[in-house]
């Protein structure tokens, strides 16, 4: 039998089992990731990440598996956690963060961790959609949501406008949405509410996870689409369930994000 450490992280809420794999690497089938993603019979968690060692110059590379067993490209409360990690480790101040197509860099400022998340997307074949469309506004239409907005942001992203966000029941439309035929690769799901030009309310459903008290890249795509729409400037707070980022789209279309991070607890599970 093979015990193997973990720690138990969160950014906002959004919570985190993430594995060391630089020295001795773990394989993660489907199966066992869903087992230890069961807040009941497992451990708990919205997204699985292992650290690996990057084969470019990044400090450390990210894997990112959704409690469904899927592996995706983005998490920015993730990419927050492990640059707090590796900056303990470094004792240092910067570094950078390999994820699937990009390489992030993180910085921290006292106790918040900031995180460029990269370039934003908004062409439909980059998103991507199933057919040339405008995205700043989807024939996409379920009750009183109507005309997202799509991003990618390492991953992608439909973005509604609403004027009250309580009204809209997330846990009900958010798997329709998410598998809607416009996004071969399913899709995460963003419900906002203006309440100022730099403050803005979110609800989010992440495809693979369901809903989650927050979401970096979310956030990221959230203040895009508000830009997109004149609705917002280049930066904003986005004010999730589980508390606030600070997003900004910057002029080189990078956008930052920054946020805290909590350590939970560290333990071990048994193969």
């Amino acid at each position: 039998m093979t015990n193997i450490k973990f720690l138990k992280m969160h950014g906002l809420g959004n919570d985190f089992v993430i594995i060391d794999n630089r020295e001795h690497v773990l394989n993660l089938s489907s199966s066992l990731i869903k087992r230890l993603s069961n807040r009941r019979r497992g451990i708990g968690f919205d997204q699985l990440i292992t650290m690996e060692t990057s084969k470019t110059n990044a400090d450390v590379k990210m894997r990112i598996y959704n409690s469904d067993g899927s592996e995706v490209g983005a998490c920015g409360n993730a990419a927050r956690c492990i640059g707090r990690l590796v900056m303990d480790e470094k004792n240092n101040t910067q570094l950078e963060i390999e994820a699937m197509d990009r390489v992030l860099l993180a910085t921290r400022f006292n106790d918040l961790i900031s995180v460029n998340m990269g370039q934003v997307a908004i062409d439909w074949r980059d998103i991507p959609l199933s057919e040339e469309m405008d995205t700043t506004s989807l024939n996409i239409n379920e009750g009183i949501l109507e005309n997202p907005v799509a991003v990618n942001v390492g991953n992608p992203h439909m973005v509604f406008f609403v004027k009250n966000i309580n009204e809209i029941d997330l846990e009900f439309i958010g798997p329709k949405l998410e598998h809607h035929s416009f996004f071969p690769k399913k899709t995460n799901v963003e419900i906002a509410q203006i309440i100022s030009s730099d403050k803005i309310r979110v609800r989010v459903w992440e495809r693979g996870a369901g809903i989650t008290e927050a979401c970096g890249s979310g956030a990221c795509a959230v203040l895009v689409a508000a830009v997109r729409r004149n609705l917002s400037d280049g930066r904003a707070e986005i004010e999730l369930d589980g508390g606030a980022l600070k997003i900004e789209w910057q002029n080189d279309n990078s956008i930052l994000m920054t946020g805290p991070t909590e350590l939970s607890f560290s333990g071990s599970f048994s193969l």
